[in-house]
């Protein structure tokens, strides 16, 4: 389903968007909305219960209301299939909980797993077209299933991005904003984070399918030609440019021979990487690395990424492994990012995949750096327990002994990492 611009007041404040089609007779509600107030992108928390018999004046108001309870209830909505009349508008239609129906069988793709979790819900409205209004016929508000009122502006069903918000995304990329600062400069127009109807993710996603490769103007051909002269020169070096629908420049992989003879010695164990262009460009730069006989980095293959997710990895995965004949590795370090997880066990079969420390440990002063005892005895605890423990025993000791020492028992993202520790 493409994406819609909406007729919204020219504030930023008003971010809406419409959510992609989520299977082919369930889709999420998608609004085109005329002037509305501000208020309208916020959680109404006094919308009443829907009940038989409310009228609703068009098929975009019966959306925007059941969206606002949903909210407000903390549920996300989806459109089931609805019936046509014989010159092709809409005559009955129906909003449901998006858990609402059956699982479908579980996908073999692990890359791809469902967002959402069907439980057989039944919570639902039904609304029938009579005289140009819409009257709802059948109301279900029970759900088989945890609310959460608290979380709803996360859920995937209830993140908005619309047209204006996007210019804005685009704006400030173009300007050399950084993805951080970016979401930032819409935060201040509606006053708060929890008055915003999308989240970083969403500006980031959007920002990684517009962005492709930023090259200057005949900035392909240019990379083209400089691939060309240098594969003259070394005939082992080898390029792949990978191009979307619309034959632009997606994607680029490169590496010369030395990389390629190296792997052969030292490519048991790999680290993969991605860091950002210092330049006006700000594309994300992707590098294969190993470590010869003389404890040294050695580059195993580059590339240049219009994104960073997981169908990109496969790419680069399944390109940087043909041209190394296939040559499977026994094992990568990464930082922690899902869309790389996934893509590395599509790829990578049989690979033991390992988190990089070094990337957990710079993680530390923004999650822990505001608790009192940072700086007097929890920073040189952590590094003590993660460094010093030769033994798993002896590490499961002293991290017990580390939260409860610091009161540190809730702290999601510890809890997280002692989850994952087999990573």
């Amino acid at each position: 389903m493409p994406d819609q611009c909406m007729r919204i007041p020219n504030d930023d404040a008003s971010i809406l968007k419409v959510v992609p089609q989520i299977d082919e007779n369930e889709t999420v509600c998608d609004l085109e909305l005329d002037d509305k107030n501000d208020n309208d992108i916020q959680f109404d928390q006094n919308v009443k219960e829907p009940k038989n018999g409310m009228r609703f004046s068009s098929e975009q108001e019966l959306f925007l209301y059941y969206e606002r309870y949903a909210q407000r209830a903390g549920f996300g909505v989806i459109r089931k299939g609805s019936k046509n009349k014989p010159c092709g508008s809409v005559k009955y239609l129906t909003l449901a909980c998006a858990h609402y129906g059956k699982t479908k069988a579980k996908a073999s793709n692990i890359g791809k797993s469902n967002p959402t979790k069907k439980t057989g819900c039944k919570a639902k409205i039904n609304a029938r077209l009579v005289d140009g209004a819409w009257f709802l016929t059948t109301v279900e508000v029970d759900h088989n299933h945890a609310l959460s009122p608290g979380k709803a502006r996360s859920f995937r069903y209830n993140r908005k991005l619309a047209c204006i918000g996007k210019r804005k995304l685009e704006q400030n990329d173009s300007a050399e904003e950084g993805m951080r600062r970016n979401p930032n400069s819409l935060v201040a127009k509606v006053e708060g984070y929890e008055n915003l109807p999308f989240v970083e993710k969403d500006c980031r996603n959007f920002i990684d399918k517009v962005r492709h490769l930023r090259l200057c103007k005949g900035g392909a051909g240019v990379l083209h030609d400089y691939f060309s002269r240098i594969r003259e020169m070394n005939d082992g070096f080898y390029t792949v440019m990978d191009l979307d629908d619309e034959s632009r420049l997606r994607n680029v992989f490169w590496i010369d021979v030395r990389s390629r003879a190296a792997y052969e010695y030292f490519g048991d164990v790999i680290t993969f990487d991605m860091t950002y262009l210092a330049n006006m460009y700000e594309m994300p730069f992707a590098y294969f690395v190993g470590v010869n006989h003389h404890g040294q980095s050695i580059l195993l293959g580059a590339g240049l990424l219009s994104s960073e997710d997981t169908e990109t990895f496969v790419w680069l995965f399944e390109t940087w492994l043909k041209c190394m004949n296939g040559q499977a590795i026994n094992a990568i370090i990464t930082n922690q990012d899902k869309a790389m997880k996934s893509a590395i066990a599509r790829v990578f079969l049989g690979a033991r995949h390992r988190f990089c420390l070094w990337h957990i440990m710079r993680k530390v002063p923004e999650r822990l750096g505001s608790h009192a005892q940072y700086t007097c005895g929890l920073k040189n605890a952590i590094e003590t327990c993660i460094y010093d423990s030769q033994t798993c025993a002896r590490f499961n000791e002293s991290w017990q002994s580390l939260l409860e020492s610091y009161d540190l028992q809730d702290n999601a993202w510890l809890c997280g990492l002692y989850g994952a520790q087999h990573m």
